[in-house]
Order: C-alpha cells, then sequence, then structure tokens
C-alpha cells in the first residue's frame, strides 16, 4: 500500500487524492504542511530533496515525486489513461502546459492570497500573475467550449491534472464566469465516480 505525503488543500497533492479515490487505490495519506515548514524538515529533505509535495513511497521504499509523473505511473494500465498513442501525447502535452503555464499563475496567486492573506510585499508578485493565468484559463476555455473533456472524447488525467487548480482558481482571484466551457467541464469532472471533493 503506497503512502502519501501531501496536503490536500494542494492542488497538486489533490491530484493524487483524486485519481486514488477514483480508482479506489489504498493508502496511508500523511498530512504535511508547507505552510508550517515540515516540507523543510530532515526527515521530509530526505524523501524528496526538493522539499516539494507529493511525495509517494511504495512498498520497496522506491520515492516517487512530481504530481503528474506520479498521476501517469498509476493511471497507466486504466480506463483514465488513453491508449491511442497521440492521445497520449495529448495527456502529457496538457500536462506540461499545466505545470509551466497554468499552474506558476493560478496555483501561486491562490496560495498568495489564501494561504499567505495577501501581504503587502507579495502584492506586486499577485497582480502580475492575473494577466497571465486568465491567457492560461483562455487556452483551456477555446478547447472546452467544444469538447467534454481535455483529450479525445473522454475523462483521463489530463483532466485530473487540469482540474487540481481550476476549480479553485476563484479563490486566487480569478472570476471563472468567464469561461463557460470551463464551467460546464468542472459540472462533467464533479460527476465522475469516485469523486472526491478537496474539503
Amino acid at each position: 500500500m503506497p503512502t502519501v505525503y501531501g496536503d490536500i488543500q494542494s492542488g497538486n497533492c489533490y491530484k493524487i487524492a483524486l485519481l486514488f479515490s477514483q480508482l479506489e487505490i489504498e493508502h496511508d495519506w500523511r498530512e504535511i504542511l508547507v505552510v508550517n515548514g515540515e516540507t523543510r524538515t530532515e526527515d521530509f529533505l530526505a524523501l524528496n530533496p526538493a522539499g516539494q509535495i507529493p511525495v509517494v513511497v511504495l512498498d520497496n521504499d522506491e520515492v516517487l515525486t512530481q504530481s503528474n509523473a506520479i498521476l501517469n505511473l498509476f493511471a497507466s494500465d486504466t480506463h483514465l489513461m488513453p491508449t491511442d498513442p497521440l492521445d497520449r501525447f495529448r495527456v502529457q502535452e496538457w500536462q506540461f502546459y499545466e505545470q509551466y503555464n497554468h499552474e506558476p499563475t493560478i496555483a501561486v496567486r491562490r496560495f498568495i492570497k489564501k494561504f499567505l492573506g495577501l501581504p503587502p510585499e507579495r502584492r506586486s508578485e499577485y497582480d502580475s500573475k492575473e494577466a497571465p493565468g486568465y491567457r492560461a484559463l483562455e487556452v483551456m476555455e477555446k478547447r472546452l467550449a467544444n469538447h467534454e473533456f481535455l483529450v479525445g472524447n473522454s475523462y483521463s488525467v489530463a483532466d485530473i491534472s487540469l482540474y487540481a487548480y481550476t476549480h479553485v482558481a476563484d479563490e486566487g482571484g480569478f472570476d471563472l464566469s468567464r469561461f463557460p466551457g470551463i464551467g460546464y467541464w468542472l459540472q462533467r469532472v464533479r460527476q465522475q465516480p469516485g469523486y472526491l471533493s478537496m474539503s
């Protein structure tokens, strides 16, 4: 049974919780809070020197890091990973987009507002994330305005990767009502078997 070190309020960790719920993977969840400095302890850094969550430790003591890579490993032979090679590529295409364009804007802005309380010394950083965050959402909207899911015609780990921070983007000051395609997609994700709420 894998052990997961994570914070359920972190989108990157929530991805793992959602996947494990939908695939009914038994696991031991150990809550680690970044805001309390728990990822900087000697014991945690021995698991992941990068000091990041989530971390998954397998029964053979192999340590897995990076949320989307973890998703892909556990979903590799399931209905949540497409079998078509091009669709598998599209999954990774969206996941790289999520980590390079989406997470650094939407997740960071949410963290500054929700968890730090929008301190004055980070106000300029918070403001600087608004325009690129909306651009990231606009890219998703272009796809979801005419498609039910991000890849192919069915729900996949690509949707899990992007859902994690998109569904709480309003906590970072983003107005999701501007994106009807995303809104309907969020509803479809919530209707999937085994859905797990972040709260």
